[in-house]
């Protein structure tokens, strides 16, 4: 008889993907701080404009918009994340705490969990054994298992809040390029930023299962529903005042 050679354990293989540093504390950020960047100026530019403001008064208006949104975005982004993570610090804490005090209990419900997961109960024993074996893994499988998150991979607040300005702030810029560039066309402005809502949505569509130009077409779509809000607000406002 020929002996057939076993399979490769998992994990000897190499490994033919990679991931995105989903967690790594800046993807999120980036994207929010684009997207709104983009969304704030140009229904910002929209709204001044339809009040009958003329070049100098949008310009001035978005760079306020564009430097004061910058860093309210990176202050929230730097507080959220910090507040998240010293939650979960906090969390880890108290299984750590459960695990000198009640070890027994602590496995028991480990078990439970791998169980619910779909392991068979005696795995889910052996793994619960061998997980307690050691106290921080057993901290970190605990917190993964009721929270969902790693304590021990985090994302970074600072990565968080400077990922969040820079992108908010160029999301910013794109409405009032045609005004800095010495146009005075209000159609114009709102142009430039209708297509990097487009093409910031089809950028992001590398991240997600949606195809580049649905991602492109919603994003636009968000950001259309914006500028008409506001330049109905600012016409309005600017027929009573005049």
């Amino acid at each position: 008889m020929t002996q057939v050679d076993p399979a490769p354990v998992a994990g000897t293989a190499e490994i033919g993907h990679t991931h995105a540093d989903v967690p790594g504390g800046w993807l999120r950020p980036a994207v929010f701080g684009a997207m709104d960047g983009l969304v704030t100026n140009i229904a910002l530019v929209a709204g001044v404009g339809g009040g009958g403001a003329g070049a100098h008064v949008i310009v001035l208006s978005g760079v306020a918009g564009l430097v004061a949104g910058a860093f309210s975005m990176a202050l929230g982004e730097y507080v959220s994340v910090d507040t998240q993570n010293n939650s979960v610090r906090a969390e880890a804490a108290v299984e750590r705490a459960e695990l000198r005090t009640n070890p027994r209990g602590e496995q028991a419900e480990l078990v439970e969990m791998l169980v619910q997961d779909g392991l068979s109960r005696p795995t889910a024993e052996q793994a619960a054994v061998e997980v307690h074996a050691n106290p921080e893994l057993a901290v970190r499988v605990h917190v993964m298992q009721e929270l969902g998150v790693n304590p021990d991979d985090q994302p970074s607040p600072w990565t968080a809040a400077l990922s969040s300005f820079l992108c908010f702030a160029t999301g910013a810029l794109f409405p009032l390029l045609p005004f800095l560039l010495g146009f005075e066309s209000l159609a114009l402005g709102l142009l430039v930023g209708a297509v990097g809502l487009f093409v910031a949505g089809a950028l992001v569509a590398r991240w997600t299962t949606r195809s580049w130009w649905r991602n492109g077409l919603r994003q636009l779509g968000f950001g259309a529903l914006a500028a008409a809000a506001t330049f109905l607000v600012g016409s309005l406002i600017g027929i009573t005042l005049s």
